[in-house]
């Protein structure tokens, strides 16, 4: 966790709602952090549905392998989340460790080690001492109270420099509904099917199965939709949980995703998704400049997304943002190389607005200072058109620093 705040950091925080049926906590717990929180506990009332998407890692971590294995079941009871150490290539050293937490944390609970799901984030291939969760877990269940998300997110911090938190409140039939969701994120971020760590709440009364599908769908132009490295994590977690609790105020029970009165829900549902998803974009590693790439007039939208993240994980063009070069040659370099249709004369790109490349060529009207000065804003918008077709598509990702290197190559010191 940096002590320097990202300088793309939202401005305000938003006053986090408390939603029925959730209770949270945090300890110290010594995982690898000195003096700072780096445990978090979530206790949900019974009935709580639960859905999740994954990292598609081949190497994926421990509490990921655990929490797919208890998917199925729909129900969740509590969730217990570290920073610190990931948990992940630790072998059966590793799965007895999220056995034993939770293990752990159904007795503090009182629920079944099926109702529990994990989550680790932090060095990969370290043994994760699963007894210094003993005691403090049992704490945390009696000290869990409604409430204090950013808490919560602080203590799920690694490199993040400010905690990743978003709401938003929605009529679902009679009753008004709240969703609740917070992350952690700063490197390591190419999400596949996931994010790296995220976790939302709600009080709506929806069906496992429903929520799946909400999930699964929602991930896809918000999370799926965030580049800083290139890398997927081995840890990429993003648990949802609906307590139903808003039920006894007139909220309907949804079993179906396509139910027609989850409208104006998924909608919002979606916003904190974004939210979230842009805030880990704006948290990079070393991150001075937050990219918006849009790719339009592709073959299709999966032939601009292709595009979009060739642009946005190209080093290259990462470089030249961050010392403020508009240098569209290299986006012209991503483009061809993404391996999509593409071709050169019909290829046009501008960089916040401004044109700098038309039909192939160098714009006519291109002016070197005036595309200089649009490159000291804090974000950049690049947008390359195809001309090949109604395919369209956006991602988010940050510039690369030297600040990055420093990070990384001191990560495990």
């Amino acid at each position: 966790m940096s002590s320097s705040v990202s300088p793309l950091a939202p401005k305000t925080v938003p006053d986090m709602p408390v939603i029925a049926g959730v209770r949270l906590a945090t300890a110290e717990a010594g995982i690898r952090y000195k003096n700072r929180t780096d445990v978090l506990l979530a206790v949900m009332d019974k009935g709580t549905a639960v859905a999740g998407v994954f990292t598609k890692s081949k190497c994926p971590s421990a509490p990921v392998e655990w929490c797919r294995a208890r998917l199925k079941g729909g129900k969740a009871r509590a969730l217990v989340v570290n920073s610190g150490n990931a948990n992940a290539f630790t072998g059966k050293t590793g799965r007895a460790s999220t056995a034993l937490t939770a293990k752990i944390a159904a007795k503090a609970v009182g629920c079944s080690e099926a109702e529990i799901f994990l989550a680790s984030t932090g060095v990969i291939g370290e043994p994760l001492d699963a007894t210094k969760f003993d005691g403090v877990l049992g704490r945390l269940a009696e000290a869990a109270e409604p409430g204090d998300y950013l808490a919560a997110a602080k203590a799920i911090m690694t490199t993040d420099t400010f905690p990743k938190v978003a709401t938003a409140t929605v009529k679902l039939g009679k009753a008004k509904v709240t969703i609740n969701g917070l992350a952690k994120g700063a490197g390591m971020i190419a999400p596949d099917m996931a994010t790296m760590l995220s976790f939302i709440f709600t009080d709506a009364p929806i069906a496992p199965a429903a929520l799946q599908a909400l999930l699964k769908s929602g991930v896809e132009d918000t999370f799926n939709a965030v580049t800083i490295d290139g890398d997927t994590s081995t840890s990429d977690t993003l648990l949802a949980f609906a307590t139903g609790v808003a039920a006894e105020h007139g909220a309907p029970k949804i079993s179906r995703a396509s139910d027609p009165r989850l409208k104006a829900f998924v909608k919002a549902f979606n916003q904190v998704l974004a939210n979230l998803a842009e805030q880990v974009a704006r948290d990079g590693e070393g991150a001075r400049k937050l990219v918006e790439i849009t790719v339009e007039g592709a073959k299709t939208k999966a032939s601009a997304r292709k595009i979009a993240m060739s642009i946005a994980n190209s080093p290259l063009v990462k470089t030249a943002i961050a010392g403020e070069d508009a240098n569209w040659g290299r986006v012209v370099m991503a483009v061809g190389k993404a391996g999509e249709p593409a071709d050169r004369d019909k290829l046009s790109i501008s960089f916040n607005g401004i044109r700098v490349a038309k039909r192939g060529a160098r714009d006519p009207d291109y002016d070197e200072a005036q595309v200089s000065e649009a490159m000291k804003a804090p974000e950049i918008a690049i947008l390359v058109s195809l001309g090949l077709g109604k395919g369209r598509d956006r991602v988010m990702t940050c510039d690369l620093t030297k600040e990055y290197v420093a990070i990384n190559g001191d990560y495990r010191s």
